[in-house]
């Protein structure tokens, strides 16, 4: 089919960067300049009509959506790595081509789940409220204290993109590499990261720091609960810069309490932006609201790289990124 002469692309939040400006030199652009997600009818009145809309993944994109939108839809350009919002199946019967942004986050995410690997093994964020109270303290050989990172074992489910930039980092502070995945890595990116592979189960049972990295599936839904906790070390960390639904959180809340695992830290959480309540009142785990990507530079490179799929789609030519089908030997892939 040919690219209609003057697309229209609609952009469902403030994109920032220069993804607006690449869009409109190209096409008539409708973009909101809001943070807050668009209340669900307006959003399918926006898309009527639309070529090409470019997603956040607070929105969800499903047979709804695409009835909506209307036959002229060639494409979803998500604004994230993560597709979890997007109904594949329904984008396949409408043929609209799904696109994403991996890659260009890759350093943000990790840096920032190393952040939290280093705030719960060293207790960072309880030390800040702490000070903030006004709580008498003093220096003492017992005081606070944390745990190294040297020589432990760093657990990685899901070697994508983002899980080697983590596993990169974390041998910079000496730890060891393991992973998990349906899939080997290639040889030269385990053999650079000094990383084996093993068995989930192994990976629980040995790992220091379990760090997640996979997407949402209905396979992952829930990957770590009660039982996988249970296996874990009673000294370990649990970090999620992936998608929240991929921890049982009421699970994750009785093991922080129980001291079956030592401590968490949480980018991510199952009822967005709903924190279980049962998390605000623990000081053993670190939560951050959904920040893996948030830096000046990957959100416009994120923005500049959807806006770029989004001209690929109107214009009939190849997508960047596309996102297909999972198939049933397809191995992890990284959900900021």
């Amino acid at each position: 089919m040919a690219a209609p002469d003057r697309p229209r692309f609609v952009v469902t939040s403030r994109l920032p960067g220069d993804g607006l400006k690449l869009l409109a030199e190209a096409g008539e652009v409708v973009a909101f300049d809001r943070e807050a997600p668009l209340p669900r009818s307006e959003l399918l009145a926006a898309i009527a009509g639309a070529t090409v809309v470019l997603t956040m993944l607070t929105d969800r994109v499903d047979e709804e959506f695409f009835a909506a939108a209307g036959p002229g839809l060639r494409a979803v350009a998500n604004v994230a790595v993560g597709h979890d919002n997007i109904d594949l199946d329904a984008a396949a019967r409408h043929g609209v081509a799904v696109t994403n942004t991996p890659g260009v986050l890759d350093d943000a995410t990790a840096d920032l789940a190393l952040a939290l690997i280093l705030g719960a093994s060293r207790r960072i964020a309880e030390a800040d409220r702490l000070v903030r109270r006004g709580e008498p303290w003093e220096w003492g050989m017992s005081f606070m204290l944390g745990r190294d990172l040297r020589g432990k074992t760093l657990g990685i489910v899901g070697l994508g993109g983002i899980g080697r930039c983590v596993a990169a980092r974390a041998r910079g502070f000496g730890m060891e590499i393991a992973y998990s995945s349906r899939n080997p890595a290639p040889a030269e990116v385990t053999a650079a990261l000094a990383a084996e592979r093993v068995p989930l189960d192994a990976l629980l049972e040995t790992a220091d720091v379990l760090t997640l990295h996979c997407p949402l599936t209905p396979e992952t839904h829930h990957l770590i609960g009660a039982a996988e906790l249970a296996r874990m070390k009673p000294t370990a960390l649990l970090v999620n810069t992936a998608r929240g639904a991929v921890v049982d959180e009421a699970a994750l809340v009785e093991a922080l309490r129980a001291g079956t695992i030592a401590a968490a830290g949480l980018d991510v959480f199952e009822q967005e932006p709903n924190v279980h309540p049962g998390l605000l009142g623990l000081d053993n785990v670190t939560l951050v609201p959904h920040l893996g990507s948030a830096t000046i530079e990957t959100r416009s490179a994120m923005a500049e790289l959807a806006a770029r799929n989004a001209l690929a789609a109107a214009r009939g030519e190849p997508l960047p990124t596309p996102v297909r089908l999972p198939g049933p030997s397809d191995g992890p892939a990284d959900a900021p």
